[in-house]
Order: C-alpha cells, then structure tokens, then sequence
C-alpha cells in the first residue's frame, strides 16, 4: 500500500508491507527534509557512499521500491525502515533529528495501533473503497478475503517462515496453482505497476484466492508444515484445489474467470476523447 505522508507539510513518499507489518520511508525525501539539501538525490549518493565505505551496512544495505516521482511517473527508489532511518539519522546533523524521531515513531505507533485493533484499519479500508465506487458485495469479498489470507500468513509465521521473500515466494506458488499464472503476470495483465492486485480484482477473483488460500492453511494444519519446503508443499495442494474449482465453473459458464479489468482510473488521453 502506497502512501504519503506529511512531517511539518512535507511529503515523504512512503509503503505499508503488509507481510512484514512495517512502512518503508523514501530516503531521499527524508534526507530533503532533515538537510534542506537543494540536491537532496546527491546529498544521499554522497552519504551512500561514505557509510558504505565505513562498513555501514545496515543503511546503506537498503531495498528499493517503484515510488511516483513529481513528473507523474514511477522510478526505484531506496527505502527504509523505521530502524533503518533511525540509523540513518545519527549521520545527518540537523535540528530537525529530534523531531523527525518523534514523528517516525508516532507514524509506526498507529499502526501499530490498527494492527492491535484492527477494526480501525478496516472501517478506514471500508471507507476508502465507498469513496473509489466498490460495491459492498466488493468490499465485504475483499474483507473476507484479507482475514483469510493473514490467518494463513500467521500460520507461516508460526510455521517458521519468517523472511518477506520467503511469503512473496509462497503466495505466488499459491497464486500462479490456481491462476494458471504469476502474480507479475497477472498484474501485467490489468495494467497495473505499484498498485495492489487484489485490490483491482473481480469478485469472481477475490473468492477463489480466498478458496486457493483457505485450502492451504487448512492443509497446511493437516499436514503441519514446518518451513519454506514443507508449506511450499501445502500451497501447490492448496492452490490447485482452487484450479480445479475455477476450470469446473469455467467450462460451464464459457467464460474465464481470470480477466484483465481493474479499477485504474481512466487515462488524461482517454478523459480527453470523452469530453469531445
């Protein structure tokens, strides 16, 4: 889930990982802020290059993520975490350190926040999708859907699956089983970049990557996989009970449950033609 947010009126671009349970900040953005660097991209390059000279791994180490850029469109950007800036923050001098903390821990207490009651991330999710047009019947699918799919990350979890690689790597064994192909793929497909799939799915879509995962926590449990290997495993069986499901209604119904449409906005250029 992409996002920005303000410190003091200025917008730091930021993502919610939703398996690791963290946001991920723009440096360059926060670098801006802390420094009022007029070059804030070679301010970081620079530091970048010095704190990995020194051995600084855990912040120079960072991931990179496809953040929308003041022209519109999306380029990789370096991120960090909450811990990651922390560190970071101790090689910027300025007055606005203190500050910033405060902020960065304020921002990470209310989510945590929704995670310990999450009847407020979900009224806040609920009123999001009425404000973009979803169809209740939408929205309780996809709600239904997103309960579904932390039980089976919980069980992971416990399961001994820790690594946020590892969870992409078996929700998209899960996704391509029942799908006929890759989350990649199926994004491509809708036309989508940093947008969450599920949120421009069908409801047709949603209800059976709720049934590909419902099957494999329960298999999961059966079967008590431990691992990357074993829940692997559990999410091949999983997922194809899902396939079988959908190639069933399929065949029936001569129409393909797998469809290219989503919920993206309309294009200027088409908006453009329309008005004419």
């Amino acid at each position: 889930m992409s996002n920005v947010k303000l410190f003091e009126h200025k917008k730091i671009r930021s993502s919610w990982n939703e398996e690791e349970h963290k946001w991920y900040f723009s440096i360059v953005d926060v670098v801006a802020i802390l420094t009022d660097s007029p070059d804030a991209r070679n301010y970081w390059k620079v530091l970048k290059h010095r704190l990995s000279k020194e051995g600084n791994e855990s912040v120079t180490n960072c991931n990179q993520l496809k953040l929308q850029s003041s022209d519109g469109k999306f380029y990789y950007t370096d991120v960090a975490d909450a811990e990651q800036l922390m560190r970071l923050i101790q090689s910027i001098p300025s007055p606005k350190a203190e500050p910033f903390k405060q902020w960065l821990a304020k921002t990470g207490y209310e989510r945590m926040q929704e995670i310990s009651d999450p009847e407020q991330s979900l009224d806040r999710a609920r009123e999001n999708w009425q404000r973009l047009g979803r169809s209740e019947k939408w929205i309780q699918q996809r709600m239904s859907g997103q309960e579904t799919r932390n039980k089976l990350t919980d069980y992971w979890m416990q399961s001994g699956v820790e690594k946020s690689d590892e969870f992409a790597f078996l929700t998209n064994i899960i996704h391509q089983e029942w799908a006929g192909l890759t989350v990649n793929k199926h994004k491509d497909l809708k036309g989508l970049k940093t947008q969450n799939l599920r949120d421009h799915m069908s409801e047709a879509e949603l209800i059976f990557t709720a049934l590909a995962k419902l099957s494999t926590h329960q298999i999961a449990e059966t079967d008590e996989a431990k691992g990357l290997k074993q829940n692997a495993t559990a999410g091949k069986k999983g997922g194809r009970i899902a396939k079988d499901a959908r190639l069933a209604l399929e065949q029936k119904t001569g129409k393909s449950i797998i469809t290219s449409e989503n919920f993206l906005p309309p294009s200027k250029e088409i908006k453009r033609i329309s008005k004419k």
